[in-house]
């Protein structure tokens, strides 16, 4: 299953490094994005070294689909807007 980072997951004044929001290809809504928790997310690098950085699903994030995904380490701020690896 595919998906996109969309946003570092933030409050009014501080930002979780390490949450991220996705958007899961043909996920629309709450209950869908919910049978997701606890699925396995890879993200890999577009450069020359492909590194692979794994986190998981730990909840739904609003009513139109989109997951919270919890990070072993913090992705770099190019990763918003790329793709990531559910399984």
């Amino acid at each position: 299953m595919k998906g996109k980072v969309i946003q570092f997951r933030r409050g009014r004044h501080k930002i979780h490094e390490r949450h991220f929001l996705i958007e899961v290809d043909g996920v629309s809504d709450r209950e869908e994005a919910g049978k997701l928790v606890g699925k396995s997310v890879t993200w890999i690098s577009p450069g020359k070294l492909k590194k692979a950085i794994k986190g998981k699903i730990s909840g739904a994030h609003g009513n139109k689909g989109v997951v919270r995904a919890i990070f072993e380490r913090g992705l770099p701020g190019q990763a918003v807007t790329t793709g990531v690896e559910i399984k």
